[in-house]
């Protein structure tokens, strides 16, 4: 699968097959989300690999639209750590980076995987804090289930011209 093709493709998958992922695929979409860019290369992103079932059964009494992860093979908790940023505040482009392509990684080698938002909200961000004992500096961006998918939505194409400007906010291309 080509890039264009993954991105045009890629859907968020919320039903999953009891079908476990290895530990190596785990490693190679790790890998490639450590591959995003970040501010200045300092890499602020921690990720916590969630593969306990009381846990994953836990997580949506906190995340309220994280129920998906209770079928899910495993999911993986993108965080930042402020203590590594090189640009102060830039860890949340930073972490949403490697959350792209985490999910761009899984759909290329035919696991599915769903963004679960965390940050801002406070609430998700305590039950994920007291959950997996977070310091104050490493702070919850995403949290995504993982899984061989049990549904195969199709692409869509979202490419709308009204939200497109040239030079200047309001100006079309003449």
């Amino acid at each position: 699968m080509d890039t264009l093709e993954a991105i045009h493709t890629r859907r968020s998958i919320r039903k999953y097959t009891d079908r476990p992922v290895s530990q190596e695929l785990v490693t190679e979409l790790l890998r490639a989300a450590m591959s995003a860019p970040s501010a200045v290369n300092s890499q602020p992103w921690v990720f916590i690999v969630i593969d306990d079932r009381k846990l994953l059964e836990e997580i949506p009494t906190f995340s309220p639209y994280a129920g998906m992860c209770r079928e899910a093979s495993l999911a993986i908790l993108i965080c930042g750590d402020t203590t590594q940023e090189k640009v102060p505040g830039y860890w949340v482009q930073d972490c949403s980076a490697a959350t792209q392509n985490l999910l761009l990684a899984a759909h290329a080698v035919g696991v599915g995987a769903v963004w679960t938002g965390i940050y801002p909200i406070k609430d998700r961000i305590e039950g994920f804090r007291k959950a997996f004992g977070l310091p104050e500096h490493v702070i919850p961006l995403a949290f995504v289930p993982i899984g061989y998918p049990a549904q195969t939505p199709g692409p869509q194409d979202r490419y709308r011209e009204e939200k497109v400007y040239h030079n200047r906010y309001g100006q079309k291309k003449k």
